[in-house]
């Protein structure tokens, strides 16, 4: 391929290879070209022109293909207009010379395409350039047109339309013969003929005047007759062609009016010709008189469907802004469409009229207009509905009948009707909330005008009103209590007129049936009301005869409706539903039989309305409520249900007696009946087998039906896949509600209510606007196939033969259409048993059962009806899948391959094909991989076979299933079947567009099989690789949208596969320019691509498409919308628009893929996009003008910028087309967006630092930071916020609580103490304040709160007057609270209330933990006033004095009595509701104080998120008040000796304070050890850490403290809670947390152990050794794990200790993987949990007994040695690691304990202290792989035991010498610091009061001393640090020569004073001396003089012996003495200070 990239065609390299390969060779060069022509060299395109546009007309003729063709054409044509012209007049007369020629073969016909291809491109490229040459050319292509085959026909008019679109004006003289010669060909043979014409009349009329002026009535007729047997490409284009033909009449191009004189036509004209079509069809004016008369010849559905969509595009065309002009006029012509006779003259024709005016109303409205413009229209519609309902009144009112007329009035009426409530009720759930304006107002007063339709004579009518109030329901929730009381209380007054019970009843049903999608509900007592009403209207049904029909249907539809609530409700009511249900039907046989005797016909038909009516109710309690459906219920049911089967058998009786006219009814009972059974388990109703499939067989093979009706199920339950064999692909498409019509199946796309009103109620199936049910005729037989496939698996083998043979047997005996009807029923049945039974993972049963089902199935792949080919190979294939022998499969496969061979019939080779493809679909590549040769084999055959296009369409459709089910298996035959689809895309003609899907299916199925190794870069997978891309490329090509969307999916597996490779520069402008398409698969497919691309490449696939937007600039034919806001912006653009489920989330996807990659670089471009979307609001409220005002002061410094973004934003709609202002629910996406930018910038401080983000803007003006656009974020959060939507109210709320809590810290650099928020509290506030008023939903009262507390919790507001504001909002809401349960008027369900209540309680209780966390620091600050003695009133007050005055404590102490009492309530409620299922029981039967018991599920959710910070509150609350709140009434006398009369008083008021807390204990440890037990993983961890800081607050008072550490078994389990949590939960915040409430547990049962220690002691003051026992362990030391707390608490806080110091683990160490590791710093967080837990560790062995200590002692020491071993590693500033400090703590706690002192431990314990010590030499020993110990650390560790440990220590030698070796090395060391330190710690131990231990230590390390003290004389310290060291050494010396005896001081002073001399410095050098130098100096003489005083006969001594010494001394005194007084003075001072220690441990351990 490499070979064809050169710009002349490589003609030796294209002689070498093989013919196949030619054509591929040749259109890879030809792509290549028209890339490299656009941008090469102009001079080297001129040298070789000759040369190429020689090589270029010679491919003319050598007959390319289609693909190759059109690129020639463009090539040329390219060439041409680059480089020099003088040829192309040869080069087109040759083009013109081919078209000319007479040659009419086959072979020849490839060359004429060519020029005519040729000619057009010339045309279209160069237009006007080519002169007056264009008469001979067009008259040529008009010549050739009349003799040529439809290839040609249409390749000539595709040319035709290039040269007038190239020509412009300028081709006027030959438009008229251009229309003449093309408009009869709108009737072509060929469909593609019909589109290619349709496309060159929509090009002519843009200049051909005559076309909409005196020709427009012909045009229309012609495209009338155009739609007639035409298929969907033929209507769209169709359509476009009538649509802007009508549009241009009417409002004609400015240019063309210009030129000549036009009358415009008036919109009436226009209107009324269209509406011809729609009503008469194609048959002219004049033709049909006849016809009318006989009143026959109804208009042809494709006909209507075409105008339908003319219509649209008519309105698309002339834009919004003329639809809302003339909206009135349009909406009552559509409707007067509705309202003719000839469109309604069936009940189906009508229905189907109906949909097609629906489709034009919502396609034109829902679409084109914008929120405020669709509310005008509204008002429009519901005018239209009065008048029409005035009349319709009128009509009903008039008794005498004069009026004959209004009749037919009156049922003409009814079609409006359901158009216009269905187009209403669509328009209020699209406009949701923003239609409130649309409600409320009464001058429309739509709810009245809907529910006055209520009472319409027409059930039809009636319907469409309820749906309508349904949709108002779902869209403002608030509407729907009350609009169900109004229905309640006008069916109570109207019980006598049978409309207003029907339509009421409707209406109730509709709105019960909408409160699923209300998430607040309804209140409860609401369903005591409907079943009330239900059981009365069926109590009073036989009451009155002309009600009681109406009075039957309607109550069991309010009781179906009501089980559509579900179980929470539905189990109050269950038992007497099961009552009324039992009682509808007969309770025994013998009161059947006497039944049938009774009765007329009219008693008949309530009857069986009643019991349908009862089934489906039955149907709908089955189906919502199955958590209801116990064995005992489905018993109950059973009963009338099994009746209802008996009944059935008798019913065709009564039918015979009493008239057809119950068929209905009865066809409605087996409806119910079969849907009832569907939804329960067959072994339910095994018994009543045999005589229910005897009904479901006669049903579907229409045994006792006439008609010829058909199920409509066969499409569902073939393969999606198939689609494009059944041409049902339409489903997909924008036109899809109205394509439906021509569906072959009977009555398909005719649904309606009114065919069954329980769908009222129903859940909408998914992509449906409007249940649509279809008529009963096809809902029964619909519900018999369902259920047959539910039934046949549990069916015995003998009747599965019986009914297989039947169906045989019925197919043979039909006959004609008959026979098609009932083979596709019969084939449904099959494939839905099928699938039930591999969905049972069951078999089809023996031999002879196959048998007769393979015959059934093999009989149809021969039938000339592809649906039944396609059922037929889609139930061999499940066949296969449920046999799933290999033997059988082998035969399957054995006799569709000989039949291939044979056969030569159309028929039959696609039907096996097809069956090929379904074995392997459902058996996979392995179960058929010996038949996968020659199906491969037969198929590439049958491919090629280019006579019959349908064979190669299955063909390869096959072969494309085979692929995807082969795998990997199928890489063998790639390399052929990816030729034979090269090689096909080449030559099949583009018309057959269903060949180019399948081939485009093939593609990519071979792309996924060869999968990731399209990487590589051999030489076969590179040339697979660019056979894919060529493949793409002519596939991108094509003009068929589908084929494009196949090659945009084969690009997109190509991306995922081999990235590199597929080139994005031409693939995103690509996939911009569809998002513009008409077609929603292509917009499908490209948004899907975008998706992909965009997760990875985010920022190549905006710039590119930023290019692209860049190039259409110049270039007008492509037609894009992308502006300055890039692809984002179009994205954001088509969520206005697009309504399709599927395509909306891929756009969000991937914008959201773009933020992610892209926002946090491009801040300002993301922020200005969202806030473009979200400034569109509806300005109903006129929140953005008072924003505005207020932003006034602080938007002059800030917003520079703003103020042109504002307006430019606005400006450019106008350039491009106009489109509507972003609707509510993209507003929502897009402040959704703007929480994710937020989040995004998380990772960068810089982004919420003022500060930091000005420099960096001034250092780098191009990067941006989030706190820069503040003032922006605030004014979208506002925006949202105070919006109409719901919906956005509460994602603005988000966005502003995600504001707060990230930028409430930020500082304002201009205003030290401030932080940036401050300024927008007037904000905030006016955000806020509308979220608490009455009327607003709970669920954004609720987040409102949240955004409160997070407000004020938050500490931007510090003046407690501003902050007022936002408390009054939580404070008003308190009260409400208050208020308690039963508000007066309630419009939501009580767990609404419940919801808002808990909202309040729960950001009250944030605002108290802040408060207490604010007084807490104040009170720990140190600046408090100092107290006099007697000063001891209440702490509290004291401390709320010390208080800075504004505190937040302020504002909530006044509501904390009555705050505290809900907040204990709210915690036992969340207990109660965390018991399991099984102590349901002991719920209160009354609910809680803040649920109902119907709502305790909902509750459940909305206690769940609140109880955290409302636990932690209460444990602030108890834990300051001591546990005392609310315990005053009781607070009699305490002291005994005031009340001696009370002793019973007192003691019961201690005894119950004592069991409140206890309660309350219970309560607060219950709530939280429940909860800490298992954590669900969605719970925030927030929650975890208020349960913890709860917990920690509680166990901080000593009332917890005694109640903890009394029951022993609660801190066990509550220290294994916090085990397994701290191995679930990583976060160190919560593991920190996790020790402070050990560590408090731990202490409180220190605390409990101390006093029972003192009071045993007391008692036996006389017994020695009394305690031992005491603590845990005994006598025996043994500790039993679960019961011990010091075990608990080893467990977890070893597990903390291993999990960051994995060293200590002794385990780890011995395993062969083991490296040892060096000792690192641990990060601080850890560090500080491991020192926590070493202090509790330390702490533990004083819970023991003596024996339970030596237990536990040794693991204990050996893990603190442990992590002073690991973690004592020098640190650069000399610090003590928190680890070690806590580690050397913790051994001085062991080893001073009381322990020592118990006897009987005494060689244990000795042993003990040895050890320990033993392993701290080891650790300490000097080590290479331990370079940076710490031995200062070490050293500090072993003088701790000196010290400490004396008397086990003395006299252990080889302690003793390791311990010197230790103080030797460190005296030894090179650091004067360690050196320091040492001296020290010797001096400690040298100084031990226990002289036998230290003598040995003075005796070996004092000689050392000195000498390193001597030494000193040499070389001086040069730093501070040597000096310190020397100092310290000399210290150490003077405390030795204070501890001598008197006898030997001068020996000891002779060591000293010399030693102190020589560090003088004599007096000539003082002055230059260094300064450390000088410092040694004065430190030595200072010590002299002090030296001489204290021992002046040792000293005189001294210094007599050495007369050297004295001079020295003296000269350096006098030399002091002369150096001013007041330095002397100073000085004097000095020695005092400096004589303490200079260097101190952060924690004193001596």
């Amino acid at each position: 391929m490499e070979l064809a990239h050169s710009l002349l065609l490589n003609e030796d390299a294209l002689a070498q290879i093989t013919e196949a390969k030619r054509p591929v060779f040749i259109f890879e060069w030809l792509r290549f070209l028209d890339k490299v022509l656009v941008a090469a060299n102009k001079v080297d395109v001129k040298e070789k022109q000759k040369k190429l546009v020689e090589q270029l007309t010679g491919l003319i003729s050598s007959a390319p293909g289609p693909p190759t063709r059109k690129l020639l054409a463009k090539n040329l044509a390219t060439l041409y207009s680059i480089g020099d012209t003088f040829t192309v007049f040869q080069t087109l007369d040759k083009c013109n010379e081919i078209i000319k020629s007479k040659d009419d073969t086959p072979a020849y016909l490839p060359t004429k395409l060519a020029a005519v291809a040729c000619v057009g491109a010339f045309y279209e490229k160069m237009g006007r350039m080519l002169g007056s040459s264009f008469p001979d050319t067009i008259n040529n292509l008009l010549k050739a047109l009349k003799s040529a085959e439809s290839q040609g026909r249409g390749e000539i008019l595709l040319s035709l339309q290039k040269v007038l679109c190239g020509l412009g004006g300028a081709a006027a003289s030959c438009h008229r013969d251009i229309y003449k010669n093309a408009r009869s060909l709108l009737t072509d043979r060929s469909m593609a003929v019909r589109c290619a014409v349709a496309k060159c009349l929509l090009e002519l009329q843009n200049e051909a005047v005559f076309m909409w002026t005196t020709e427009l009535e012909n045009v229309a007729t012609l495209c009338f007759k155009a739609l007639e047997g035409s298929n969907y490409g033929v209507r769209v284009a169709v359509a476009k062609l009538l649509g802007t033909v009508m549009a241009t009449a009417l409002m004609p191009k400015q240019a063309a009016v210009m030129r000549q004189n036009v009358k415009r036509a008036s919109l009436e004209e226009v209107l009324e010709l269209m509406a011809t079509g729609f009503l008469r069809g194609g048959s002219g004016f004049l033709k049909s008189g006849g016809e009318m008369l006989k009143g026959g010849g109804s208009v042809s559905r494709e006909v209507r469907v075409g105008v339908t969509q003319a219509y649209v595009v008519f309105v698309t065309t002339l834009g919004g802004q003329w639809l809302e002009r003339n909206f009135a006029t349009f909406l009552s012509h559509v409707l007067d469409l509705v309202s003719h006779p000839r469109a309604t003259q069936t009940h189906v024709e009508a229905v189907y009229s109906r949909r097609c005016v629906s489709f034009m109303l919502r396609a034109t409205l829902g679409g084109l207009l914008g929120e405020k413009a669709q509310i005008a229209a509204g008002k429009e519609i519901c005018q239209a509905i009065s008048k029409q309902m005035r009349a319709v009144e009128a009509v009903v009112n008039d008794m005498s009948g004069e009026n004959k007329a209004g009749a037919a009035d009156v049922s003409a009426s009814q079609h409006v009707m359901v158009c216009a409530l269905k187009e209403l009720g669509s328009l209020v759930q699209s406009l949701s909330a923003t239609s409130s304006p649309l409600i409320q107002e009464p001058s429309i007063g739509l709810l009245e005008t809907v529910t006055s339709v209520l009472l319409h004579p027409s059930m039809a009518a009636r319907l469409a009103a309820a749906w309508c109030l349904r949709c108002v329901a779902v869209a403002l929730p608030y509407q729907l209590t009350p609009l169900l009381d109004r229905c309640a209380e006008r069916i109570n007054n109207l019980k006598s007129s049978p409309e207003a019970v029907s339509g009421y009843s409707f209406a109730m049903a509709a709105l019960l049936g909408g409160v699923h999608q209300c998430p607040l509900g309804i209140p409860h007592s609401k369903g005591k009301l409907v079943v009330s009403i239900a059981e009365d209207l069926l109590r009073t049904a036989a009451q009155n005869s002309r009600l009681s029909l109406q009075r039957t249907q309607a109550g069991w539809l309010l009781l179906g409706a009501l089980m559509t609530l579900g179980p929470s409700l539905v189990r109050y009511h269950l038992p007497k539903m099961l009552l009324l249900w039992r009682n509808v039907f007969p309770r025994s046989q013998k009161e059947l039989e006497a039944e049938k005797a009774r009765g007329d016909s009219f008693t008949w038909q309530v009857t069986l309305e009643g019991r349908a009516g009862a089934l489906c109710a039955m149907r709908s309690f089955v189906a919502h409520c199955p958590e209801l459906l116990t064995e005992d219920v489905i018993r109950r049911l059973m009963t009338p249900i099994e009746c209802a089967m008996t009944m059935m058998s008798h019913v065709p009786a009564i039918i015979k007696v009493h008239g057809a006219h119950l068929k209905a009814s009865a066809a409605m009972v087996r409806l119910r009946l079969y849907d009832i059974l569907a939804l329960l388990p067959p072994k339910t109703y095994e018994g009543s087998f045999n005589a229910l499939l005897r009904e479901l067989v006669a049903e579907f093979t229409l045994t006792d039906n006439s008609a010829n009706t058909t199920t409509s199920l066969l499409r569902s339950l073939c393969h999606y896949d198939d689609s494009v064999l059944m041409g049902s692909w339409l489903q997909e498409t924008d036109h899809k509600c109205i394509e439906d019509q021509l569906q072959p199946n009977s009555a398909s796309g005719s649904g309606a209510l009114e065919h069954d009103p329980s769908s009222i109620y129903l859940r909408i199936p998914v992509g449906e606007a409007i249940p649509g049910p279809l008529p009963l005729g096809v809902s029964v037989i619909d519900a018999s196939v369902a259920l047959f496939g539910v039934v046949f698996p549990h069916v015995s083998f003998k009747h599965r033969l019986q009914m297989l043979d039947h169906f045989a047997e019925c197919i043979k005996q039909a006959k004609g259409v008959r026979q098609q009807a009932v083979q596709l029923n019969i084939f449904t049945a099959v494939l839905s048993a099928l699938k039930g039974l591999a969905e049972n993972k069951s078999t089809l049963g023996p031999e002879e059962v196959r048998k007769s089902a393979l015959a059934l199935v093999m009989g149809a792949l021969d039938n000339p009806n592809p649906i039944l080919r396609c059922a037929a190979g889609e139930a061999l294939g499940r066949m296969a899948q449920v046999v799933g022998e290999a033997t059988f499969i082998a035969r399957m496969a054995q006799t569709s391959f000989d039949k291939l061979k044979s056969a030569r019939d159309v028929v039959s080779r696609t039907g096996h094909s097809l069956a090929l493809g379904c074995l392997h679909r459902y058996v996979g590549g392995i179960g058929s991989g010996q038949h996968l040769k020659t199906s491969v084999s037969i198929l590439l055959a049958l491919a090629q076979d280019g006579s019959s296009h349908e064979v190669q369409t299955w063909a390869l459709h096959s072969l494309a299933l085979i692929v995807d089910s082969s795998g990997p298996m199928y890489r063998g035959y790639v390399e052929p079947t990816l030729s034979l689809v090269l090689t096909l895309l080449l030559t099949v003609p583009p018309s057959h567009t269903e060949v180019h899907q399948c081939l485009g299916r093939c593609l990519g199925a071979l792309i996924t099989t060869v999968g990731p190794e399209l990487q590589g870069n051999g030489a076969t997978i590179s040339t697979i690789r660019s056979s894919c891309l060529v493949g793409c490329a002519i596939m991108q090509d094509h003009s068929d949208s589908l084929v494009q969307a196949a090659a945009i999916s084969c690009l997109q597996q190509l991306h995922m596969f081999a990235p590199r490779h597929v080139n994005l520069s031409s693939l995103v402008p690509c996939l911009c320019v569809h998002l513009c398409s008409s077609h929603l698969l292509l917009r499908r497919a490209a948004v899907a691509c975008l998706r992909q691309l965009a997760q990875r490449e985010a920022a190549e696939v905006c710039e590119y498409a930023m290019s692209l937007a860049k190039r259409s600039g110049d270039n007008t034919t492509i037609n894009l919308n992308i502006t300055e806001t890039g692809l984002e912006g179009v994205l954001f653009g088509m969520l206005d628009r697009e309504t399709d489920r599927k395509l909306c989330s891929d756009i969000h996807d991937t914008l959201g893929h773009m933020l992610s990659s892209l926002a946090v670089e491009k801040l300002s471009h993301w922020l200005k996009l969202c806030k473009d979307v979200l400034a569109a609001t509806t300005d109903v409220g006129g929140a953005v003008v008072f924003e505005v005002e207020k932003d006034e002061e602080d938007s002059e410094k800030k917003d520079e910028m703003d103020d042109d973004t504002m307006f430019t934003g606005l400006g450019e709609d106008d350039k491009s087309k106009p489109s509507v202002a972003p609707r509510w629910v993209t507003r929502v996406f897009a402040a959704d967006c703007l929480c994710r930018i937020i989040l995004l910038c998380e990772n960068d401080k810089a982004h919420f630092d003022l500060a930091a983000a000005r420099s960096a803007q001034a250092k780098n003006p191009k990067g941006d930071q989030l706190v820069l656009h503040l003032s922006d974020l605030i004014r979208m959060a506002f925006m949202a916020a105070t919006d109409h939507s719901n919906q956005l109210r509460m994602a603005g709320l988000q966005a502003l609580e995600d504001i707060i809590k990230k930028f409430a810290s930020v500082p304002e650099p201009e205003f030290p103490g401030h932080v940036i928020l401050e300024q927008y509290q007037a904000n905030v506030g006016a955000a806020l304040r509308p979220a608490f008023s009455p009327d607003t939903p709970s669920d954004i009262t609720a987040k409102a709160c949240q955004v409160c507390s997070a407000w004020i919790g938050s500490g931007v507001v510090s003046d407690l007057n501003d902050l007022r504001r936002v408390h009054n909002l939580l404070v008003s809401s308190l009260d409400k609270v208050q208020a308690g349960k039963g508000s007066s008027s309630q419009l939501y369900s009580e767990s609404a209330t419940t919801m808002e209540k808990l909202a309040v309680l729960k950001a009250w209780a944030e605002v108290y933990v802040v408060s207490m966390k604010i007084k807490k620091e104040a009170e720990s600050k140190p600046a408090k006033p100092v107290r006099t003695g007697d000063d001891d009133e209440d702490d509290e007050d004291l401390g709320a004095d010390v208080l800075p005055p504004d505190s937040l404590i302020t504002l909530v102490q006044p509501e904390l009595p009555s705050l505290s009492r809900l907040w204990l309530a709210m915690l036992r409620d969340y207990a109660l509701l965390t018991l399991p299922a099984e102590f349901s029981s002991q719920l209160p039967p009354d609910g809680g104080a803040f649920y109902t018991p119907e709502t305790i599920d909902t509750a459940r959710l909305h206690y769940r998120s609140s109880w955290a910070p409302v636990l932690h509150a209460v444990a602030l609350w108890l834990s300051s008040t001591g546990f005392r709140a609310g315990e005053e009434k009781e607070e009699v006398p305490t002291a005994n000796s005031k009340a001696p009369a009370l002793p019973q008083a007192v003691t019961a008021t201690r005894k119950s304070f004592e069991e409140s807390v206890k309660d309350r204990m219970h309560l607060m440890l219950g709530v939280s050890i429940e909860f800490l037990c298992f954590p669900r993983p969605e719970e925030p961890i927030e929650h975890v850490m208020s349960c913890l800081h709860a917990l920690f607050t509680l166990l901080e008072s000593p009332c917890a403290k005694i109640h903890i550490a009394e029951d022993q078994l609660l801190a066990v389990e509550l220290l294994n809670v916090l085990h397994r949590l701290l191995l679930t939960r990583d976060p160190p915040a919560v593991q920190l947390q996790v020790t402070a409430v050990v560590q408090e547990t731990i202490r409180a049962a220190q605390d409990h152990l101390q006093q029972q220690r003192t009071s045993k002691g007391k008692e036996e003051e006389g017994e020695k050794d009394s305690q031992s026992s005491l603590g845990e362990g005994g006598d025996t030391g043994e500790l039993v794990p679960g019961k011990s707390l010091v075990f608990a608490a080893m467990e977890l806080l070893v597990f903390i200790l291993v999990r960051h110091l994995p060293q200590l683990n002794a385990r780890v160490k011995e395993s062969p993987s083991h490296v040892a590791l060096r000792p690192q710093r641990l990060p601080e967080e850890s560090a500080r949990l491991v020192a926590n837990t070493v202090s509790i560790l330390a702490e533990l062995p004083s819970l023991c007994s003596p024996a339970g200590s030596m237990n536990i002692l040794p693991t204990v020491l050996f893990l603190i040695t442990g992590v002073l071993r690991e973690t004592a590693v020098k640190t650069a500033d000399k610090s003590v690691p928190v680890t070690v400090a806590a580690a050397l703590q913790g051994i001085k706690t062991i080893i001073t304990s009381p322990l020592a002192r118990v006897e009987s431990m005494q060689t244990q314990w000795t042993g003990l202290v040895r050890s320990s010590l033993a392993s701290v030499l080891e650790h300490s020993q000097p080590d290479e792989s331990r370079p940076d110990m710490d031995e200062v650390s070490m050293l500090t560790a072993i003088t701790l035991f000196l010290l400490s440990a004396s008397n086990e220590l003395v006299g252990v030698t080889v302690l003793q010498k390791g311990c010197m070796d230790r103080f030797r090395n460190a005296l030894n060391s090179s650091d004067p610091w360690v050196q320091a330190r040492c001296y020290q710690l010797l001096l400690s131990v040298f100084q031990h009061s226990s002289r036998a231990l230290s003598t040995p230590y003075i005796h070996a390390l004092a000689p050392l001393m000195v000498e390193k003290l001597k030494a000193v004389e040499r070389s001086r310290p040069g730093t501070a640090a040597e000096l310190q060291a020397v100092q310290e050494g000399i210290r150490v010396l003077e405390n030795l020569v204070g501890m001598g005896e008197e006898q030997n001081r001068v020996q000891l002073l002779a060591l000293l004073v010399p030693t102190l001399i020589s560090y003088l410095l004599d007096e000539n050098a003082i002055s230059s001396a260094p300064q450390v130098s000088k410092g040694l100096h004065d430190f030595a003489l200072q010590n002299l003089m002090r030296i001489g005083p204290l021992y002046p006969a040792a000293f005189k001594i001294v210094i007599g012996a050495a007369p050297e010494l004295k001079i020295r001394l003296e000269s350096a005194i006098r030399a002091n003495q002369a150096s001013s007084r007041a330095k002397a003075a100073a000085r004097q001072a000095q020695p005092t200070v400096q004589a303490a220690p200079t260097i101190k441990l952060k924690t004193s351990f001596f």
